[in-house]
């Protein structure tokens, strides 16, 4: 492990995040809803409103799912983790374009997005507990986007200017088929 590397960009070696209390989880069965739920984080709990006939299974489910995305939300704004800052040096140190904006997003069938034409970088909450070298490779592989919008060679030589690209595609694969799940540590 490159320490000074890390040491160097964020201050830290890979301190392990602090642990978010969790909340206590209010349910509300309500005859207003038919078929959605919501959810909202309050000062002392996660309140869920379902459907107020749905099925025990169903609404256990869809619980489970509102509130492993507000968990996942809560741990990347609790994350000490400045992505802007943190894109602006890995963007000097490698040569590459600086985004225009960086910004924590649900996404669920991708780890980051990037919108090469207005300089956007959005990256999965899923990520707010991995360790840096990880989220540090998500995030070159779409400053490269910024300049290739494509998986060119071109934009391959870009991205792998970072020397753990390999290594954090592995851990994400491993990640994506449920070998090892940081944020399920919430």
């Amino acid at each position: 492990m490159d320490t000074a590397f890390d040491a160097d960009l964020d201050g830290a070696v890979d301190a392990a995040p602090e642990a978010l209390s969790r909340l206590a989880i209010r349910i509300i069965r309500s005859p207003k809803r038919r078929k959605t739920a919501a959810a909202k984080i309050l000062p002392d709990c996660i309140e869920v409103r379902v459907p107020a006939g749905m099925k025990s299974d169903a609404e256990a489910e869809m619980v489970a799912s509102l509130v492993a995305r507000l968990e996942r939300r809560r741990a990347a704004e609790a994350s000490a983790v400045n992505l802007v800052e943190r894109a602006a040096k890995l963007a000097r140190r490698y040569g590459l374009q600086p985004p225009e904006s960086v910004r924590w997003a649900e996404q669920n069938d991708r780890w980051a997005s990037c919108t090469s034409a207005r300089g956007t970088i959005r990256i999965s909450t899923r990520l707010a507990r991995v360790p840096s070298w990880v989220l540090d490779a998500v995030i070159i592989h779409e400053l490269a986007h910024l300049t290739e919008p494509n998986h060119s060679p071109a934009f391959w030589e870009l991205a792998n200017r970072y020397p753990r690209q390999e290594r954090a595609s592995g851990f994400l694969e491993a990640m994506s088929t449920g070998h090892c799940d940081p944020c399920h540590t919430v």
